[in-house]
């Protein structure tokens, strides 16, 4: 039986998709398989190569080192935050620092306990599984991920009714990654079982200038430091779109230039792909402009914003806001969100001032 609450999940994630412009996703499931391959090489393999998130690959790079040294597999290992970010990445880095093999799947997709126990006992020593959005795991498969990763034990049911009896199965040490951006969904057991935990945050415009001359690099295609630092400035601070928009711009740098991407070229580029200067697209703006003209700037609550907008309150507060509270375009406030002045400079508006009420 579906849940209720796994249909909501999906009702969010298709309308995320649908609404959200292609070139600004941070997700890869809208990639083709040219596009994912192409995105597999342009991925770090090891901790140097890896740019940026300093605090958590510090740390990863002494437990590895630890882990190496004793010859044990690595604590299971838990990296959180928007998508987008290098938490696959770094699962396979951890995988290739630690010169063991790894195995790749998600939640969603081991809906039986016998799918997880295929995947576990065809893991060698030190082996890695990784499980890329783990908070999605099916109540009952997470049961059995327990005593896998406290005692590196399952009990699989053979048979049922009256002949039903109980295997042990013992499986070799390993370490299991999970990747999730709702960490909140974790449950606390699940959460408890993770030795190491890793929050990775958005890129600053100058790590994000230095992914996108890397990337270059292996695209071979050449690229002005003013049209990498424009591309990095209109990627939400996101690897993932960074490298996402620096593919599109190539093609136009192709097509209607000669094969060099200049600034002229990246500018003209993103503006075809309707990428503002701060990266905010179509619904980012509309949330804004419908703000500031039928709202006098705020504060309004949550659900009347939606409404105005045409879109789900859900899909606002945990799509669009984030990045518009983090570049300091709105706030919320106990009243409601209002924009900020940042925000009327962006675009262009002059702020009304509100008469005074009684106080």
């Amino acid at each position: 039986m579906i849940s209720v609450t796994f249909i909501t999940l999906v009702n969010r994630k298709l309308n995320y998709i649908c609404n959200m412009n292609e070139n600004l996703n941070p997700e890869n499931s809208n990639l083709s398989n040219e596009e994912l391959d192409v995105e597999k090489k342009l991925r770090p393999l090891t901790f140097d190569d890896f740019t940026g998130q300093d605090q958590a690959i510090e740390n990863l790079k002494i437990f590895v080192e630890a882990a190496n040294q004793r010859e044990e597999a690595l604590d299971h290992t838990l990296f959180h935050g928007p998508p987008g970010l290098g938490k696959t990445t770094l699962a396979h880095i951890l995988a290739n620092e630690l010169n063991v093999g790894i195995k790749v799947t998600s939640g969603p997709v081991l809906d039986k306990p016998g799918d997880l126990a295929g995947l576990l006992t065809n893991l060698d020593e030190r082996d890695v599984l990784f499980i890329d959005e783990i908070h999605r795991l099916s109540p009952i498969v997470e049961e059995y991920l327990y005593s896998a990763m406290e005692d590196y034990k399952i009990d699989i049911m053979i048979e049922s009714g009256p002949n039903a009896r109980t295997v042990q199965i013992n499986l070799e040490p390993f370490t299991l990654i999970g990747a999730t951006t709702r960490s909140g969904l974790l449950t606390s057991p699940m959460r408890a079982r993770f030795g190491i935990s890793s929050r990775l945050n958005y890129y600053k415009k100058e790590l994000l200038t230095t992914i996108v001359q890397r990337s270059s690099l292996i695209l071979k295609v050449p690229i002005s430091m003013e049209a990498a630092i424009e591309i990095a400035g209109r990627s939400r601070g996101t690897p993932r779109i960074a490298n996402a928009l620096l593919r599109r711009v190539r093609d136009f740098a192709q097509i209607k230039g000669d094969g060099t991407i200049t600034i002229e070229i990246a500018q003209y580029a993103l503006k075809a792909l309707r990428v503002d200067a701060f990266g905010l697209d179509e619904m980012d703006t509309k949330i804004l402009t419908t703000l500031i003209d039928k709202f006098k700037g705020g504060p309004v609550g949550i659900s009347t914003l939606a409404t105005a907008v045409g879109e789900n309150a859900e899909t606002i507060e945990e799509v669009y806001e984030p990045f518009l509270i983090q570049e300091g375009f709105i706030m919320r406030t106990p009243r409601g969100r209002e924009v900020t002045d940042a925000a009327y400079k962006h675009l262009g508006k002059q702020k009304v001032l509100k008469q005074g009420g009684l106080f």
